[in-house]
């Protein structure tokens, strides 16, 4: 090929890579709804039923699937494959051992296992975050950008109320947000037991701020039954905490006072609030808490943004939820950032442990 047609050929292939990029992205919400919809479907526990390998005839057995659709789900779980929610390990075979073409094996992966119902399940997380009261403020983020600050977020922006006023108004809807923390909490302690128990040694009680219906709470606690457990949190999520645990739930305002304990823990709280609310909070945290010496310090389970792994993945996770948490005027900080709201606060010293993933445990010392 001459000179003057390789160039040509390459302009026009950066030209195509280009529009594939740019596809990939703009059909990116494609892949979420996708996620959406096997959730909804509970594909992964029906596969699950089948001993974690199903055909479409063994999954459309086990999922609310109107007929004239499966060829329709075919085209769901070809996509669920290739972005790596299922999997196809072999052809299914008929009684004479011939493979049929048309009935691939699908199974379990690592990431839909985490779909199966069980304790370790994120299913009622992604439903929630997939949910339309959800995902409905990011069609007008745009909008949202030219109005100037302070302004309500985008979540109210869309909604008439913030969301914590959605959660006292709507049962359904709170039900779906507690739902969603717990299984995360579920999820996520049992990991930081495992990988950082040591930051509850050497503290006799410990307040749980914000911390919903005790999930996390209760992990702590039956894991370090030395450890005196309390949840604060707002009357109406008080009001439906179980009974049935050795975890005392208390109904208060995190930015009017916070019981005294050695220690305090937020789990995905403090990622809510800009600095000034985060700072106010941190003070009354402080006065609380007992004499470093004694054990006193505030623990934080949030992510720190650059903090963990450096493969794209992770930064790229990381640097979406900041975006994310921006419909309730949230930010997900950097160290510098952590760092400015904790000495403002009345703190001297601080240690990030980033071994859970794109989160880390931040201990943050008096």
């Amino acid at each position: 090929m001459a000179p003057a047609a390789l160039a040509q050929h390459g302009a026009s292939q950066a030209l195509l890579d280009a529009q594939l990029e740019l596809w990939h992205h703009t059909f990116g919400y494609i892949k979420s709804m996708a996620l959406k919809s096997a959730v909804d479907l509970r594909i992964a526990d029906a596969i699950h039923h089948h001993g974690s390998r199903a055909t479409l005839t063994q999954i459309v057995s086990k999922v609310a699937v109107d007929p004239t659709k499966i060829p329709c789900l075919r085209r769901l779980m070809r996509v669920l494959t290739v972005t790596g929610i299922f999997t196809v390990v072999q052809r299914h075979l008929s009684a004479d051992g011939a493979a049929a073409a048309d009935e691939p094996v699908y199974a379990l992966t690592p990431v839909s296992r985490l779909l199966v119902s069980r304790s370790q399940n994120l299913a009622p997380l992604t439903a929630m975050i997939l949910h339309p009261t959800f995902v409905s403020p990011f069609f007008e983020i745009g909008a949202w950008f030219q109005r100037e600050l302070p302004d309500p977020c985008m979540f109210k922006q869309t909604h008439g109320q913030t969301v914590w006023e959605m959660a006292d108004r709507d049962a359904a809807f709170d039900a779906l947000f507690n739902d969603g923390m717990v299984s995360d909490s579920q999820f996520i302690m049992d990991i930081v037991v495992k990988e950082c128990g040591e930051v509850f040694q050497g503290i006799g009680s410990l307040v749980d701020v914000g911390g919903g219906l005790g999930a996390a709470a209760q992990a702590i606690a039956k894991a370090f039954p030395h450890v005196k457990c309390s949840v604060l949190d707002l009357d109406h999520v008080v009001a439906k905490a179980p009974r049935d645990t050795d975890v005392k739930y208390i109904a208060g305002d995190m930015f009017e006072s916070i019981p005294p304990a050695n220690a305090m823990f937020f789990k995905w709280v403090l990622h809510d609030w800009g600095d000034e609310e985060c700072i106010k909070i941190l003070k009354n945290c402080r006065k609380s808490i007992s004499p470093r010496d004694e054990g006193g310090k505030v623990i934080i389970m949030d992510i720190v943004v650059g903090a963990g792994p450096s493969d794209l993945k992770h930064r790229e996770v990381q640097v979406l939820f900041d975006l994310y948490i921006m419909f309730i005027n949230g930010i997900q900080r950097d160290e510098q950032e952590w760092k400015n709201i904790f000495f403002k606060a009345g703190f001297s010293d601080y240690k990030i442990i980033p071994v859970l993933g794109p989160r880390s445990i931040i201990e943050v010392y008096p």
